[in-house]
């Protein structure tokens, strides 16, 4: 599963105990994986500051999460025919540790082994400065992601609108790819060749009786250029001062003459335009041609590794013995940065669920600052509910009316911003990593 439930408890003894309770029923009865979820110490600020800071992540965190869903769509649409490779360019960069700051790792991979980048978000700083240094930083995101999403659908609707041009039957369609020079009679101060669109089941009518339609049709100048499944279109070539009648005529005989004019100039402008936007769009999604080569992925089926609760070495997470994936390489400008974006911020959310669980510990349990994050992964749907009373179980002392559900479903928690359908007797938030669902 995707799915992760990123809790807190007391980090006094009594719930060390209870958190070794909760890490052994979950491991035997294989409901989940557990790992420690490391969060710095911040600086806490006044219980006021808390409380406005606790609205302000949620907000952020729901802003942030939209944000990352609204960029993995784009990766899909922008991919098209390769919808089904999306998933391969949903990276975020590594860990802090020097030999993984280059790679692309699995989300899956980067929540289970989260470090906080104290270089990005200096932990010394005042919570409020980390928080508007994540906000401001998503909000930047989000105006280049309207602009460039916007650019790019006014060049597919362009493109598409030229496309339908080049589609339909032979009264609506475009006939600039259809016809050539050799098909009329140009530069001529007498002559004109029309374009006429005759029914399947009259073109033995057509041959037997255009050059009788009106005065001064040259003989034998009628050519079937093409067709579709409903008729042709044919040639025919007459003198200019008799186009009024010939038209009427052949509308009498239920043949169509097509307004179309050959213009060398006009045509190949079109062909030229309809060649220059598939071109851009093109380059805008042109994927990898590293990532996508035929056998290979940037992860092989991953299965997380996790760390034992009590155990601070933690695995590296990412490839050993893999070369790093060619940055860029083959990718279309759009594509590119979704990427490198999409990466900065899902790594900026995954901050804000750190910061939203230290304020809420603290608001929940009190002062002096002393708590334990854990991260579990639930193995199956069918295991959530199991998992959710297992947990209740073990923290039912730190809230007895939480865990038995005791409180109406109207209430609100002060403080903390939730319903009680959101509250338990520790503190919980949820990350869905589905994002392509």
């Amino acid at each position: 599963m995707s799915e992760f439930w990123l809790i807190s408890a007391p980090g006094d003894k009594e719930n060390v105990q209870a958190l070794e309770r909760m890490n052994t029923v979950t491991s035997k009865s294989n409901l989940s994986y557990n790992t420690k979820f490391a969060i710095p110490d911040f600086k806490v600020g006044t219980l006021d500051s808390l409380v406005g800071l606790s609205d302000e992540l949620g907000k952020l965190d729901t802003f942030a999460e939209s944000l990352i869903r609204r960029m993995a769509q784009s990766v899909v649409e922008v991919m098209e025919d390769s919808k089904g490779k999306a998933q391969e360019h949903l990276l975020a960069n590594g860990g802090l540790k020097e030999k993984m700051k280059c790679l692309k790792i699995d989300l899956t991979s980067f929540v289970t082994h989260f470090e906080w980048d104290m270089a990005k978000y200096p932990a010394k700083q005042p919570l409020v400065s980390v928080v508007d240094t994540i906000a401001k930083q998503l909000a930047q995101i989000e105006m280049d992601l309207k602009s460039r999403t916007a650019a790019y659908n006014t060049l597919k609707t362009n493109l598409e609108n030229l496309e339908k041009k080049f589609m339909g039957n032979l009264f609506t369609r475009t006939l600039s790819d259809i016809v050539s020079k050799e098909d009329f009679v140009l530069d001529s101060e007498y002559l004109i060749t029309l374009l006429v669109i005759v029914p399947k089941p009259n073109y033995s009518q057509w041959q037997k009786t255009y050059e009788s339609l009106s005065d001064m049709v040259v003989p034998r100048s009628t050519k079937l250029i093409t067709e579709d499944k409903e008729g042709g279109l044919f040639t025919v070539t007459l003198f200019r001062k008799v186009i009024e009648d010939f038209k009427t005529k052949a509308k009498e005989n239920k043949f169509t003459v097509r307004e179309f004019y050959y213009d060398e100039k006009e045509i190949k402008r079109e062909r030229e335009e309809m060649a220059r936007l598939l071109s851009d769009k093109k380059q805008q999604y042109q994927t990898s041609c590293v990532a996508l080569k035929k056998g290979s992925s940037t992860f092989p089926d991953h299965k997380v590794k996790v760390t034992p609760l009590g155990n601070p070495d933690r695995p590296a997470a990412g490839q050993t013995g893999r070369e790093r994936e060619s940055e860029g390489e083959g990718e279309g400008p759009l594509l590119r940065w979704l990427k490198v974006n999409f990466s900065e911020a899902f790594i900026a959310w995954i901050h804000v669920k750190a910061l939203r669980v230290f304020v809420e510990s603290v608001l929940r349990y009190g002062l002096p600052v002393n708590f334990q994050a854990v991260l579990l992964q639930p193995l199956k749907k069918s295991s959530t509910k199991r998992l959710r009373e297992v947990l209740n179980s073990v923290f039912r002392h730190l809230d007895e009316v939480a865990a038995t559900s005791i409180l109406d479903a109207s209430v609100e928690i002060p403080g903390l911003q939730l319903n009680n359908q959101d509250y338990f007797p520790y503190v919980y938030f949820h990350i869905d990593l589905s994002l392509l669902d």
